[in-house]
């Protein structure tokens, strides 16, 4: 383990990523120099240097810190990266990401949250409720907070860290958390695991790493047959009535969820939740469980519930008016698709849904091509981009034509990035819909800014 108190620089490797720039942000707030490369500018890799964090975005040896003592990489980052290559001949110290937040948790009061989906809601969730309450938490997220304009939070006095427990490339398995949370185990990054067997092997395993004496919390259905650790206790959550931890007497009144949580001590009554959708209902069940586990009072979790204001890129409404919305979400796997298609129609079930999907991985498109048609098929009328690659080289005959082939729908059609906001210029929306784990964010200001004048 590192004695990170000594260090005075550290370097990332692919600094905009997500959980990458909540590691720095947590390193710049002990007072740490943090500098990095990312190969693409973003408003998350704005927002850093606006910090006091330098980032440059060319593969550049040379503006590698020289007084560097860490270098800290995401798996995402090629193997033949020039600084990459640089840094290994070099015999820099260099470690995962996922090493280090495992280090962290070991240090700590640890809730790690896993899943194929749905552990950002849920994950940020969690530390909104501790940070509302007289626990407080230290939280390295995998989206940006609507509450807090951030992906890392921290009190003074954190009793908690809130991790999300990444299943790409086996990183959860640097975690040995007291409270574990999976919210879901659909297949994904087959290229990883080959299998959906071993798949939920790997979860199986994140399930045994729960520390002596501490929970699971665990859709309902899930897993059924993985062995807990000794004195772990499992609980289970869902909308179904047979979970411990359940919704009851649920109603909407204006996309608002209002609803009592059964538990298996008494029933919390009069519970609001502000973000649409029947699979965050699901994640905020997730969330109280968690929040009834660690001890926070009834009164400071309704409060908490309610104010909470969701995830960007999350179900995320960005343009209303009285005829026409839109709405960006990050799904990129079909079981989100379909998710977010459905709690999209419960809030708009008489409009036309007119979505847009940006496949993100050669490899993830190809394992589940006939699922993400299937979940596409939902919308009244599809729009497909190109496949963003990610870390990913092409894969012969692998691109969105054959993903559009597949697609049985009268009203589809493939469009290229550069070429979208035309597109919706042409066409009468009712209801927009963005999807996507690539660079699509990048189009949701000009859609927004077309809609609004559209409409002066």
């Amino acid at each position: 383990m590192i004695d990170f108190k000594g260090l005075k620089q550290i370097y990332f490797l692919g600094i905009g990523g997500i959980g990458m720039s909540a590691l720095a942000r947590y390193f710049r707030s002990l007072g740490i120099k943090v500098a990095g490369y990312d190969k693409t500018r973003t408003p998350l890799t704005d927002q850093l240097e606006a910090e006091g964090i330098v980032v440059h975005y060319t593969d550049d040896p040379s503006r590698i810190p020289k007084k560097t003592q860490l270098v800290i990489y995401t798996p995402a980052v090629p193997s033949d990266l020039l600084e990459y290559v640089t840094l290994v001949l070099m015999g820099a110290p260099m470690v995962k990401r996922s090493e280090v937040l495992g280090w962290l948790a070991g240090g700590m009061k640890c809730i790690a949250v896993a899943g194929s989906h749905g552990k950002t809601t849920t994950s940020t969730l969690i530390a909104h409720l501790l940070h509302s309450s007289d626990k407080g938490c230290r939280a390295f997220l995998g989206g940006i907070s609507k509450n807090y304009g951030t992906n890392y939070i921290s009190d003074k006095k954190p009793e908690w860290m809130v991790a999300e427990a990444d299943e790409y490339d086996r990183s959860f398995l640097k975690l040995f958390p007291d409270l574990a949370v999976v919210t879901s185990v659909d297949p994904d990054h087959l290229d990883i695991y080959k299998t959906k067997e071993a798949l939920e092997n790997a979860f199986c395993s994140f399930i045994s790493q729960i520390r002596n004496g501490g929970h699971l919390v665990i859709k309902y259905g899930i897993l059924p047959d993985a062995e807990l650790p000794e004195n772990v206790i499992k609980y289970t959550y869902g909308l179904d009535e047979s979970a411990d931890f359940h919704p009851v007497n649920t109603h909407t009144e204006n996309g608002i969820f209002r609803f009592d949580l059964k538990t298996p001590g008494k029933t919390m009554k009069g519970l609001t939740l502000e973000i649409p959708g029947l699979i965050n209902l699901e994640n905020a069940t997730a969330g109280l469980a968690v929040g009834w586990l660690t001890g926070i009072q009834y009164e400071n979790l309704s409060l908490a519930l309610a104010d909470y204001k969701g995830v960007v890129r999350r179900l995320d409404l960005k343009y209303k008016d009285d005829t026409t919305a839109y709405i960006d979400d990050y799904a990129h796997h079909p079981e989100e698709i379909k998710a977010c298609i459905l709690s999209v129609r419960e809030l708009y079930p008489e409009k036309k849904i007119t979505g847009v999907f940006q496949p993100h991985l050669f490899t993830r498109t190809r394992d589940f091509a006939d699922d993400f048609a299937r979940s596409l098929e939902k919308l009244d009328s599809v729009i497909l981009l190109e496949i963003y690659p990610a870390r990913e080289n092409p894969i012969t005959g692998i691109n969105s034509t054959f993903l559009l082939d597949k697609i049985h729908h009268p009203d589809k059609v493939l469009c290229s990035k550069e070429n979208l906001v035309n597109e919706i210029a042409s066409r009468q929306i009712e209801v927009l819909l963005t999807m996507g784990a690539g660079d699509i964010d990048t189009v949701v200001g000009p859609l927004v800014d077309l809609l609004t004048h559209s409409k002066q």
